[in-house]
């Protein structure tokens, strides 16, 4: 998996829709598997009240059960909370905080990048030298000081990772339209009197759609690794049930119940692999270059 965006699938958007972009999309079994991991989760995650059988917040006498325990199939962990039912509902907390801060990520970096590749000039030099500048912030340690010094919470963790999660969708998109100005059909469009704003959004973004979709399904997975990061050093939210507040109570039992760490850690490897295939699966069925194999 290269984890990288194919600056030429910024065209493949209008020409890939229908059969053929899926018949792509679905060719390799990585990608397949992927997406069915993923509506897996997604499915557990809408439906978890339902299929956890347990409050994943609730204590109870048997404490340390091993897995396929009578009633509770993943064991239990030191309060005697059910092990599945915190591995469903961590599902919720790890998905929200992936998805949504990817489209944060996403909106902010497709403005500062439509802005910075159309305009050029004094505004695309600020534009990126502030991108540069995030990008050169080390994510993680960031993250760990704003959580520490504001304190834990649901909404703070998804700002923080959105804000510093923006700049690769910035310089793609950036790079895109910049080519993408240039064109005759935007020439044309422009001297048939279409003002800025209606280039932009019926012209210009339309045919960057692309590696926008593909750079916002590895912002999820890198939003839920940092978010199970965040929650294993104790700064997640205290009040939800999170994969990596998993890990963090399971550190000192890693010797007699090494199902309390196994199982999120599972959910969590999974799910960001799940995240990088169909990224990479998109960047390939969404390349122009591809598009005679459909």
């Amino acid at each position: 998996m290269s984890g990288r965006v194919d600056p030429a699938a910024a065209e493949a958007l209008p020409a890939s829709r229908g059969p053929g972009f899926f018949r792509r999309l679905c060719r390799s079994r990585g990608a397949a598997l992927s997406l069915l991991c993923i509506a897996t989760m997604v499915l557990l995650a809408v439906f978890a009240p339902l299929v956890a059988g347990f409050d994943p917040l609730e204590g109870g006498a048997d404490a340390l059960l091993p897995p396929l325990s009578p009633g509770h199939w993943l064991g239990t962990d030191d309060l005697g909370r059910d092990i599945w039912a915190q591995v469903v509902h961590g599902a919720r907390v790890s998905l929200t905080v992936g998805i949504v801060t990817a489209i944060a990520a996403v909106t902010i970096g497709t403005l500062v990048g439509a802005l910075a590749g159309y305009y050029g000039g004094w505004p695309d030099i600020v534009l990126m030298r502030v991108s540069e500048f995030f990008q050169t912030l080390p994510r993680f340690v960031l993250a760990l000081i704003v959580i520490a010094l504001f304190g834990a919470g649901l909404l703070k963790v998804i700002a923080v990772i959105a804000l510093l999660s923006w700049p690769q969708t910035a310089r793609l998109v950036r790079a895109s339209v910049a080519s993408l100005r240039q064109q005759p059909f935007v020439d044309a469009a422009r001297v048939g009197g279409m003002g800025d704003r209606a280039l932009m959004l019926r012209e210009i973004l339309p045919n960057v759609a692309a590696p926008i979709i593909v750079t916002g399904s590895l912002d999820v997975a890198g939003a839920i690794l940092l978010e199970a990061g965040l929650g294993f050093f104790g700064l997640g939210d205290p009040n939800y049930v999170s994969w990596g507040g998993m890990l963090n109570d399971a550190q000192q039992y890693l010797r007699v119940a090494w199902w309390m760490s196994l199982f999120p850690g599972l959910a969590i490897a999974v799910t960001v692999l799940s995240f990088n295939v169909l990224g990479d699966a998109l960047n390939d069925a969404l390349n122009p270059r591809n598009r005679s194999a459909a």
